[in-house]
């Protein structure tokens, strides 16, 4: 992250000043009016906003609370070390993690070096990223429709060892740049990086650690995660083999949990994927269908108009502003 946020961000807060002339334990009063340790979105947010960040304090231990909110935490220099429901998270430098509103924190003290930044983030901000995720079905989907319904069955963290992934680190410092300068327009640029950022990491779903759970969800994932690692030649049978179940009752499981067959599954996440590679990169339709696991063009453009309700070429046209300086589309 950049040097000169970082030293915004470790400025000593009064907060931590009154911890460092002696405070044993967190002021309460600044969190909550309860007798329950539940951080207020009413003390964390002004009036009428739906994000906010903060530093987070260091030199104390948080006790056990939860949130009325949604909270993001990244690691822009040093670790933290958490305890979420029971389980230990070690934090380090360029992760991310999402705490829904279900979840019990726990914080270990944290020293001078150790500098995090906590987003304080109402459920409905998240709708333009909603939005923006499309109709795939994912790990990061069913985070936000459960922390959206406050559903305990859904993952009450989701934590992202992406220190090595560029375009997530550009898109997190871009917004923690824009919130610290109260720059115009902030809440709708933030909102589309954030649903910019949610694209960004359904794409490493190898590097998500989460709740541990269910027999249900820990299967459910599992389907996920091969569809998004194998879709342009997973088959069914590969991945019965892999976890040792039966076809047939892998099959119908897989309808059960997720709603639709291993097939659409696949379909979908190939057809989200043809969406992206039209918007992003140059590759000829014709590439593009065989990049994603379509030999048949004809078919690829058929059940693209029936998925998307145009043709691959119309989609690009309608959706990408920048020209392509070969003419190639």
């Amino acid at each position: 992250m950049n040097q000169e946020i970082i030293s915004r961000l470790a400025v000593i807060t009064d907060e931590e000043r009154e911890i460092i002339n002696g405070r044993t334990e967190i002021d309460r009063k600044r969190y909550t009016e309860g007798q329950e340790l539940v951080i207020d979105s009413r003390k964390m947010l002004e009036h009428g906003k739906m994000i906010r960040i903060r530093p987070h304090t260091r030199f104390v231990h948080f006790p056990r609370h939860k949130h009325n909110y949604i909270e993001v935490i990244y690691m822009c220099q040093g670790e933290t070390t958490h305890r979420i429901d029971g389980e230990e998270v070690v934090l380090k430098t360029g992760e991310l993690l999402f705490l829904n509103q279900h979840a019990t924190q726990e914080i270990l003290p944290a020293g001078e070096g150790d500098i995090a930044v906590n987003f304080i983030i109402l459920p409905e901000f998240f709708d333009t990223a909603f939005q923006m995720m499309g109709e795939e079905k994912n790990l990061l989907r069913d985070f936000l429709v459960g922390s959206l319904c406050f559903d305990p069955r859904y993952a009450s963290y989701l934590h992202f060892q992406v220190a090595d992934v560029l375009p997530v680190q550009n898109l997190v410092e871009n917004m923690v740049w824009t919130l610290l300068n109260d720059q115009p327009n902030k809440r709708s640029i933030n909102q589309v990086t954030m649903g910019l950022l949610f694209l960004q990491l359904m794409h490493y779903t190898d590097k998500i650690s989460h709740t541990s759970e269910s027999f249900d969800q820990k299967l459910t994932f599992q389907v996920l995660k091969f569809i998004d690692e194998n879709y342009k030649d997973g088959e069914l049978t590969e991945l019965a083999a892999s976890l040792n179940y039966n076809i047939y009752w892998l099959s119908k499981a897989v309808k059960r949990l997720t709603g639709r067959t291993f097939k659409e599954l696949i379909q979908i996440k190939r057809l989200n994927q043809a969406s992206f590679l039209l918007l992003n990169t140059r590759l000829s339709i014709t590439d593009i269908s065989i990049a994603v696991g379509y030999d048949n063009t004809s078919y690829f453009h058929r059940i693209f108009r029936n998925y998307y309700g145009m043709s691959p070429k119309e989609y690009r046209d309608k959706n990408v502003t920048l020209p392509f300086p070969d003419g190639k589309r």
